[in-house]
């Protein structure tokens, strides 16, 4: 008997999912274990398993059922209208193109793990280049097929439903109110003396161990779960294979710490959707702003707060064997400070790293921005939006993997995210009243069965301002975000 189209559509869309997944540990096992003369190699079996699924999701045959098939439900129906966008983008880009475009990537990563440790923006500018000659070529076919700028369709990629003009929007609100709230908070900071730390070594092995205790007590299931090193932390993997990656600074423990905490709350998302939806479009998260939201949650808004920091100074005494305050962590953990690492910086701060690189990027996709002139570009606006320059190209616009790697597009969802948690905290806090005393003990397990609830169980079966309102009863309001940071830094 012939399956329904529907059934055999889902049964193709989880033949692609195998694809990606298996896609998605090749790419953990390039940054966390390969050795550097696997890059060449690893670059073409990367390449090869985008072109297959490709070319199933660009096949005729799955044209010809999306035509026909037919939904049984809201759920059903929204798998549907995820595969068609799906479909639509991979018809109108050439197998070539989504090869090379890979493979470009890959090579220019690789690149970019050199010339970092030596901040040397040459040795990889030639790689940069085309890597974005290849993604202004993707960016204006899937334009043209979607009825968007190509940039639009590039952020559509990782965030659906959102574009550049809203956004530059609540940017823009945002550069404003950090014009005035960032020296507020420098000058009510400095008339409180800071408690350091004591001093280093803190060995890698030690934070490791802890990160992976904190990391289990927010409700990271390890047998389907593994921390790794590498030059960029990341979650990877699949929902039951999470792979987590940090890197440790034996001077400074927190970053790994934190790092690993805000990993754990984009895994907790993956571990907790919809397992009967699973390798379907619907059964996977609801764009990478929403992710951001789950992971800015536990580390910035949970694992931050003074209830959480009152918890894990004892627990960090006994790691290191070094005493430890909670206005110790307090002072590190959330010190305002025009810094230029966007990973380390701090919350209120952070948004601006994210401005400049929605703005870069924009500039060159649209061509205006020669790649050459990068360096200089990244330095003037740096400056001009924090009033610091960059030393060196690792401390500029050799620090992040992402456009190495053909992620562009992808900037905007960090503070949309870090936007969304803030509100998500405040309905959060709404519904669980004695959400502090749970922080208090390290339990997280209230917030995160709200998330599942109200987020990580939906799926992409809503859109991200869709979920926002359903469990916020309003769409994205930056008004939330302000609030969160005023209370912590300017009171």
């Amino acid at each position: 008997m012939t399956k329904p189209a529907y059934e055999r559509l889902a049964q193709s869309f989880s033949r692609i999912a195998c694809l990606n997944e298996a896609a998605a540990m090749l790419s953990w096992d390039a940054s966390a274990m390969m050795p550097p003369g696997g890059a060449e190699a690893r670059g073409e079996q990367l390449a090869t398993l985008a072109g297959l699924a490709h070319e199933c999701l660009s096949s005729p045959e799955l044209g010809e059922d999306l035509a026909i098939a037919q939904a049984a439900g809201d759920w059903e129906e929204a798998n549907l209208t995820l595969m068609r966008e799906a479909h639509i983008r991979a018809t109108a880009l050439p197998r070539d193109l989504v090869e090379a475009s890979v493979r470009a990537g890959r090579t220019c990563e690789s690149l970019w793990r050199a010339a970092r440790k030596t901040s040397d923006f040459k040795a990889v500018e030639a790689a940069l280049a085309e890597v974005v000659a290849l993604t202004r070529e993707t960016a204006a076919i899937l334009g043209a097929a979607l009825g968007q700028t190509p940039y639009d369709a590039l952020m559509s990629q990782y965030q659906r439903g959102i574009t550049a003009a809203q956004a530059a929007g609540i940017f823009a609100r945002y550069e404003a109110f950090l014009k005035t709230a960032l020296p507020r908070a420098e000058v009510l900071q400095a008339t409180r003396p800071a408690t350091p730390l004591p001093a280093g070594p803190y060995p890698e092995a030690e934070q490791a161990a802890l990160a992976r205790a904190l990391a289990h007590a927010a409700g990271l299931d390890f047998t389907a779960a593994r921390l790794d090193i590498s030059a960029h932390p990341f979650c990877g993997g699949t929902p039951t294979d999470i792979r987590i990656t940090t890197r440790y600074d034996e001077q400074d423990p927190c970053a790994a710490l934190m790092g690993v905490l805000h990993e754990t709350g984009h895994a907790l998302y993956e571990q907790n959707l919809p397992a009967s939806f699973r390798r379907q479009p619907v059964g996977e998260a609801a764009g990478m702003a929403m992710h951001e939201s789950q992971s800015l949650i536990i580390e910035m808004q949970a694992a931050r707060s003074d209830a959480y920091l009152g918890y894990l100074a004892p627990l960090f005494g006994q790691a290191f064997a070094k005493p430890v305050s909670p206005a110790a962590l307090t002072s590190r953990l959330r010190r305002v400070a025009r810094s230029f690492i966007r990973v380390e910086a701090d919350e209120l701060t952070y948004p601006a790293h994210v401005l400049l690189r929605f703005r870069l990027e924009q500039a060159l996709l649209g061509g205006d921005l020669p790649v050459a002139d990068l360096p200089a570009a990244w330095n003037e606006g740096f400056h001009a939006l924090l009033g610091i320059t960059p030393p060196t190209h690792a401390q500029g616009c050799l620090q992040d993997i992402h456009w190495y790697d053909g992620a562009i597009g992808y900037f905007p969802s960090y503070t949309l995210g870090a936007m969304a948690a803030a509100q998500l905290m405040a309905s959060a806090r709404r519904a669980l009243p004695g959400l502090d005393e749970h922080f208090a003990t390290g339990d997280l397990a209230p917030l995160s069965g709200w998330l599942t609830a109200h987020v990580h169980s939906l799926g992409a079966s809503l859109g991200f301002n869709e979920i926002l309102a359903n469990a916020t009863g309003e769409p994205l309001n930056p008004a939330h975000f302000e609030a969160h940071l005023t209370a912590r830094y300017l009171s």
